[in-house]
């Protein structure tokens, strides 16, 4: 069984950037998706991006797209967030997943209620 832990969040102004990390310890790492999910105050957690358990294949949220990018490192274990041109809307708890690759990668991003592994998340807050 997986664990993942994140790291890397913190307060950025509006326009900046910022990188977060997610490590997993575990063994077979290399048969999970892994995904990036955001859960604002209030809000519900939605899906940000997701990449493939080889990396070869990526999705993103409409409201990322252009400005962050996933990718990973098998070797390491870690997946990473990079966000550029944060917005204020972006401040939320960010939270590292894995779902087995056998499950169809294109629907991760929609599907928080059926993935079982998370991280504990990271906090970013983006001030304008």
């Amino acid at each position: 069984q997986l664990q993942l832990v994140e790291s890397g969040g913190g307060s950025v102004q509006a326009g900046g950037s910022l990188r977060i990390t997610c490590v997993a310890s575990g063994i077979l790492y290399n048969i999970y998706n892994m995904a990036w999910f955001r859960q604002a105050p209030g809000q519900e957690r939605e899906g940000v991006a997701v990449i493939s358990n080889l990396g070869g294949t990526t999705y993103y949220a409409d409201s990322v797209k252009g400005r962050f990018t996933i990718s990973r490192d098998n070797e390491k274990k870690t997946v990473y967030l990079e966000m550029n041109n944060l917005k204020p809307e972006d401040t939320a708890t960010y939270y590292c997943a894995a779902r087995e690759a056998s499950s169809r990668l294109s629907t991760m991003l929609t599907s928080a209620r059926d993935i079982t592994l998370w991280g504990q998340g990271t906090h970013v807050t983006v001030s304008s």
